[in-house]
């Protein structure tokens, strides 16, 4: 009788599994943010519960939430240790709302109808080249924040959770000992900004952005200590940029607009930007051709950026025309440490 060969498991690399796992992430995506939404890290904590006891925190069906539980298991955030007790994973623990590092803010935000329902239409984006949230909302994405106060705090929020991780590299990646007075152009709730200010004493600081934007950064600065070092400056940058800097900073700014939009903003930079001064933009920089060994997640806020605000990632080339339609010289390009995607782009005025 000869014996059967082992089946083996699929490669990662199998074009079925690849295609698999791209299609099912929109459905683990949906089910983190369910996660979220239901505070499931939150209720865990440190312990362990069982699916039952979730289930009459959260007024759900038990049955139901105890497949919820199983998914997220099996998506590596909780590991149920016996049948129906669970306990929340290293990464499961960046959904706790409690911790110095959480996500649960950014996740909250990126699977809300709000981010999701212009998605929709990409396909429409892709045949016009026009931004679907529009049509779909009936005004421009930060039009809507603007009519919608807690779904702006909550984008302000995942914005500073996303921006946490950049900001810890930021400061020692520029020689930021040149300037005297940082202006962060957009610069939200000031987490980029604050981080540059605790590790450079002698520097002062203007958080510049709508009243929207702002909404977060007095409250924050003053946590921080840093509020006697920093001004917060109410402004529309497609209007103006505030005076008294000699370092414009815009961190995830210029790829939410259009080139022309994009222009207008840094135009109004150099417009108040003293002899010496220098731009400073903190952005993802394409590679000239995809690169299938980086994280395809530039890519997707690409697309992002088509469907719900009219922006786009760009590459070195684009930055620097960009630059020069407005008045400045791209000098230097600085990459940080991966597998952080964002670059540092230094450009003078000319």
């Amino acid at each position: 009788m000869s014996q059967e060969k082992p089946q083996e498991s699929a490669s990662p690399a199998d074009p079925r599994t690849m295609l698999a796992h791209v299609l099912y992430g929109a459905m683990a995506g949906q089910t983190i943010g369910a996660a979220a939404r239901l505070r499931i890290a939150d209720l865990i904590g440190d312990g362990e519960r069982t699916a039952d006891e979730l289930a009459a925190e959260c007024a759900a069906q038990p049955r139901a939430m105890a497949r919820l539980l199983r998914a997220l298991a099996g998506l590596g955030l909780l590991a149920e240790r016996a049948p129906g007790r669970f306990t929340v994973t290293e990464a499961g623990t960046l959904l706790r709302s409690d911790r110095p590092d959480s996500v649960y803010s950014m996740v909250r935000m990126f699977t809300d109808p709000v981010m999701l329902r212009a998605w929709e239409r990409l396909d429409d984006s892709v045949r016009t080249g026009e931004t679907s949230f529009d049509g779909v909302f009936g005004k421009d994405f930060f039009g809507h924040l603007a009519e919608h106060p807690e779904l702006s705090a909550e984008f302000n929020a995942a914005m500073s959770q996303a921006t946490r991780d950049t900001a810890e590299l930021v400061p020692a990646a520029f020689d930021f000992g040149r300037f005297t007075t940082v202006a962060d152009i957009g610069g939200g709730d000031g987490t980029l900004l604050a981080a540059v200010l605790r590790a450079h004493p002698a520097l002062r600081g203007i958080v510049f952005d709508s009243a929207e934007g702002l909404a977060q950064a007095g409250p924050k600065l003053a946590r921080e200590g840093l509020d006697d070092r920093c001004s917060l400056v109410t402004g529309d940058f497609f209007a103006t940029a505030p005076e008294g800097a000699d370092l414009y900073l815009l961190k995830s700014v210029i790829h939410d607009w259009s080139d022309e939009r994009c222009a207008d903003i840094l135009r109004h930079c150099r417009a108040v930007i003293p002899d010496g001064g220098r731009l400073l933009i903190v952005e993802p920089v394409l590679p000239p051709v995809v690169d299938p060994s980086q994280a395809g997640t530039m890519y997707l806020s690409d697309l992002n950026m088509l469907v719900n605000l009219g922006g786009r990632e760009r590459t070195r080339d684009d930055f620097e025309e960009l630059c020069r339609t407005a008045g400045f010289a791209v000098r230097t390009v600085t990459a940080l440490p991966k597998p952080n995607p964002f670059s540092l782009i230094e450009a003078e005025p000319v």
